[in-house]
């Protein structure tokens, strides 16, 4: 194997001094963060541009304003940090076995993921899970994750799919609501407030296209995440429109109840997606095998393009 050039490889503490005056902005305020002197870090910052052979930072009375190869350089430089000390946590907390960081929505994580992890750690304990709510899609080159669940298409860029479920909805209202307001048809709920989904554009019309009705949007309140709609939902404040394994939840407690045919099919389905490279990580392919016996999947992957 090849040697790793040392000029491209500064110390750790070069590199640290060098990440946290960039985030500060303030030689000062990275030297409380280190707990060292000032002039300590400005010489760290010093070596680090002899031994890359060039500036990052312009020296304007006694500041460090760092350039634009600078910043770039940073935002490199934060993120292999940050897989090192994760790397580095790993080893410590769980040195027998691996380490599987996910990317999940944050509702589908408490509500449908969170109360099956258990058997997958009773049957895997020298896995480490790690676990992190992202709703917008992120790039797996920048971001420290291993694998993501989301809702959608099979069109993540650059990543491997494995279909869960479709998903199905229920439309449901309050007691309350629901004792004060005829429900009887879809034409009932033309005049009523139906509460929407930032990432559910098309739901209510795929709902009202199921139930046998010509599309409907109404108004009401846009959410961006399925707990506000729910407690809105309870607070009598309209019509909620939710994944039906969430629906059955609320409605098994008598938090809401269900409005018209339930279980809806509308556009999109929930993904396992990956990068390439983490395919044979034995961790992920763990997890992969139990998520699809869970969710009643075939184990088919469609590979990246």
């Amino acid at each position: 194997m090849d040697m790793r050039p040392r000029r491209f490889l500064p110390s750790i503490k070069l590199l640290l001094a060098f990440d946290a005056v960039v985030r500060h902005g303030s030689v000062t305020a990275a030297a409380e963060e280190l707990s060292l002197t000032q002039s300590t870090v400005s010489r760290l910052i010093l070596s680090l541009e002899e031994q890359l052979g060039r500036e990052l930072f312009l020296r304007q009375r006694r500041r460090l304003i760092p350039n634009a190869a600078a910043l770039s350089y940073q935002r490199d430089v934060a993120r292999a940090l940050d897989m090192v000390q994760r790397a580095s946590m790993a080893v410590v907390a769980n040195p027998e076995g691996g380490t599987l960081s996910l990317a999940v929505l944050p509702t589908f994580a408490t509500r449908w993921l969170g109360p099956r992890l258990g058997d997958f750690l009773k049957r895997h304990p020298g896995i480490a899970l790690n676990m992190s709510t992202r709703i917008a899609r992120f790039d797996f080159e920048v971001e420290i994750f291993d694998a993501a669940i989301y809702f959608g298409a099979a069109d993540w860029p650059g990543a491997n799919h494995l279909k869960l479920f479709d998903e199905r909805a229920t439309a449901c209202v309050s007691p309350g609501f629901a004792a004060a307001h005829r429900l009887e048809s879809v034409d009932d709920l033309r005049d009523l407030p139906m509460l929407h989904l930032e990432s559910r554009p098309n739901a209510w019309a795929d709902w009202f296209e199921g139930q046998g009705g010509a599309p409907c949007q109404g108004g009401g309140m846009l959410m961006d995440q399925f707990s506000m709609m729910i407690q809105a939902a309870i607070s009598g404040l309209g019509v909620a429109l939710l994944p039906d394994y969430l629906a059955q939840i609320e409605i098994a407690e008598g938090r809401l109840v269900p409005v018209l045919r339930q279980a809806v099919p509308i556009r999109g389905a929930y993904w396992l997606v990956w990068p390439e490279a983490k395919t044979a990580d034995a961790p992920l392919m763990a997890f992969r095998s139990w998520l699809a016996a869970e969710s009643g999947a075939e184990e088919r992957v469609i590979r990246a393009t």
